[in-house]
């Protein structure tokens, strides 16, 4: 009941209540936009950014999923926004050249290679490979919610999963061998 009485008095624009539900979430929320944004002065812009945009658009949570999952998803199309804005040019894929791909939940890795190679290999791939793979495996979004965030379609989603999937794979087959290749 916490929440739901915060977000209430948040929509009645209760600064106090604004405050604890930012010092609530803040730290989790930063954690989100560093995975995407890599530097800790732009995730703090990309978080405030978010709250501002949380705090103006409240009336429009509707409870159905918790705030911290309506929050994190704001704090998520923020860092890619932010991403996308410091490009040059965007990465685009011809959707003609799209194929199905057949689902594969196997992410396992040989337990040789660590966590932490594992995040920095997802950090060599690709843009278009990386936002997809970290908004599945790592936040846990399914394919509609990752092509509405990233306005592709879910075929594109499936397919940027799975060859992201097989750079990662080639990325740390490298590392555990110590070819580099």
């Amino acid at each position: 009941m916490f929440q739901s009485s915060i977000v209430e008095k948040c929509k009645a624009n209760d600064r106090a209540a604004q405050m604890k539900l930012y010092r609530k979430y803040c730290d989790g929320m930063y954690i989100v936009a560093m995975r995407f944004v890599k530097n800790g002065d732009d995730a703090e812009d990309v978080l405030q950014e978010s709250f501002i945009k949380a705090f103006q658009k409240i009336h429009q949570f509707s409870g159905d999923v918790t705030f911290g999952a309506w929050l994190k998803r704001i704090v998520v199309n923020k860092s890619i926004d932010f991403l996308k804005s410091k490009k040059d040019k965007e990465v685009s894929l011809e959707e003609g050249y799209m194929q199905v791909v057949a689902e594969d939940d196997n992410w396992n890795v040989p337990a040789a290679i660590s966590i932490e190679q594992v995040k920095c290999a997802i950090d060599e791939l690709q843009d278009k490979y990386k936002y997809v793979v970290l908004m599945f495996l790592v936040e846990g979004y399914d394919h509609q919610e990752i092509a509405e965030v990233l306005e592709i379609t879910e075929s594109a989603c499936r397919t940027r999963l799975s060859r992201g999937k097989g750079h990662l794979k080639e990325l740390l087959k490298g590392k555990k061998y110590g070819t580099g290749s």
